[in-house]
């Protein structure tokens, strides 16, 4: 399956990629199957009214994801990457007071939030942790449509019968596909090209030449960084937790130049860019999926530290890291998961980790073997990390984690352009290592609140 760059990177609504955006987008998906109708149960009147059940990682921890609000917005007709905050806040507010629902093109039907979406905290469904039945009943309660989705990470969606399953007839014809780090390497080594422009020449196949979108991301990606660094104030969710970035941006601005700044001030920054970005994720801020809502902060970070930080930085690179990371991250979801209920914070962070390094390695001059290299360091040093947001919250340990990915990742391109790209662990073991680790780890500690520091904080 070929992943695009715009399928890693896509613009959304905080807080959470998989809890979130992809229920919004999976009750999108199901309100064009209810217009279709091709689906629907053979004799069933029109539409009536809606349900919703959430399951596994999505019920236990879909309250402080918003999970709730996001199918409400799907299903009056809300997209992720078009959504407008004012106009979302009035039709949840007319469909709490009314108890009725109006999408686009369908009629008028009977949904009361507060009774018809049900937080099933029995075992999770077979497929994967994140997954959400939607379900239509006509005038007389009989069944129209029922689909099952599953949020699989990333904003990604599948229903039950996707799962698992490829169309090789709806795969483009690619002039360099590879479905794994060895592949990659290989194509790079016989034709020659960076990693950057074996994904390039894909995209161009796939979707058409992709600078203007490319352009787009990190120009949504910077704007977030900005708005994260002008803001304080407490975010969302009741742990009180204060915005932090801001205060340190200043602070570091005021240092800039002078013997006040402490030699590892790049870490500060680091830590700034990235956690600005996911104080605005937390307070449900627009963001890109890098490759996830819970990881959006590393990849633009390491980003902004080379475009500000490292001299001889231009933002035509920017199109090129992206690209490099994209090629990375592809590699990862189809080989372990990006999703932090199904493998743990490892292949959230750590996966974002991983692309920013790569991206880093590569502008700064790395060979292929580097980027891979590179790529390898900053994932194997994530593997085994848990996924356990207090609250269910993307805030503790989120936010701060994604400072500490994009450290990690800036720390790990530089060792590989120290070195010559030979390495003793394969960046394919390390993420069949990811799975496998991710297999075996408990449930618990899946993005379901119920281990580590979410029950381990008392006053929280």
């Amino acid at each position: 399956m070929f992943l695009s760059v715009f399928d890693l990177f896509k613009i959304g609504i905080g807080p959470s990629s998989s809890h979130t955006m992809g229920p919004m987008l999976a009750a999108a998906r199901f309100l064009d199957a209810l217009r279709s109708g091709a689906e629907r149960v053979p004799g069933s009147g029109a539409p009536a009214a809606l349900a919703c059940r959430l399951h596994g990682s999505l019920a236990f921890t879909g309250r402080g994801h918003a999970t709730d609000r996001a199918v409400v917005l799907g299903l009056a007709g809300f997209r992720p990457d078009t959504l407008d905050p004012d106009r979302a806040e009035q039709a949840l507010a007319r469909i709490a007071a009314s108890g009725r629902i109006a999408p686009p093109g369908l009629p008028e039907m009977a949904f009361d939030p507060a009774r018809d979406i049900h937080f099933d905290y029995g075992p999770p469904l077979p497929l994967h942790p994140n997954g959400m039945v939607l379900a239509a009943r006509d005038a007389a309660g009989n069944a129209v449509l029922e689909e099952t989705y599953y949020s699989v990470g990333g904003g990604f969606v599948v229903t039950a019968r996707e799962f698992g399953r490829e169309d090789p007839a709806a795969q483009p014809d690619l002039p360099h596909p590879f479905t794994d780090a060895a592949g990659l390497l290989s194509i790079a080594e016989r034709t020659g090209l960076s990693i950057a422009a074996i994904q390039r020449a894909n995209e161009v196949a796939a979707r058409g030449a992709p600078e203007a979108g490319l352009d787009r991301i990190w120009a949504v990606m910077s704007a977030c960084i900005d708005r994260g660094l002008a803001a304080d104030g407490e975010l969302p969710g009741g742990l009180k937790v204060r915005r932090r970035a801001g205060a340190i941006h200043r602070k570091l601005l005021a240092e800039r130049g002078s013997n006040l700044a402490p030699p590892h001030a790049g870490n500060d920054w680091l830590s700034a860019y990235a956690m600005a970005v996911n104080e605005e994720n937390a307070a449900g801020g627009q963001v890109v999926t890098a490759p996830t809502n819970g990881a959006a902060g590393v990849v633009p970070a390491v980003i902004r530290y080379w475009l500000d930080h490292v001299p001889g930085a231009s933002r035509r690179g920017v199109r090129d890291f992206l690209l490099t990371a994209a090629a990375i991250g592809g590699i990862i979801k189809r080989n372990a998961s990006i999703s932090g209920a199904e493998v743990g914070c490892q292949g959230e962070v750590g996966s974002a980790a991983a692309m920013a390094a790569a991206g880093f390695c590569a502008v700064m001059g790395g060979s292929p073997a580097q980027v891979e290299n590179a790529a390898e360091i900053a994932l194997e040093h994530h593997l085994g990390m848990t996924c356990d947001p207090v609250r269910g919250l993307v805030q503790i340990p989120c936010i701060e984690r994604n400072g500490m990915g994009a450290i990690k990742a800036v720390a790990a391109a530089s060792l590989a352009l120290r070195g010559d790209g030979r390495h003793a662990v394969p960046l394919d073991v390390c993420i069949e290592t990811m799975r496998q680790t991710g297999q075996d780890m408990d449930h618990r500690y899946k993005e379901t609140s119920l281990g580590g520091l979410a029950v381990n904080l008392p006053e929280c």
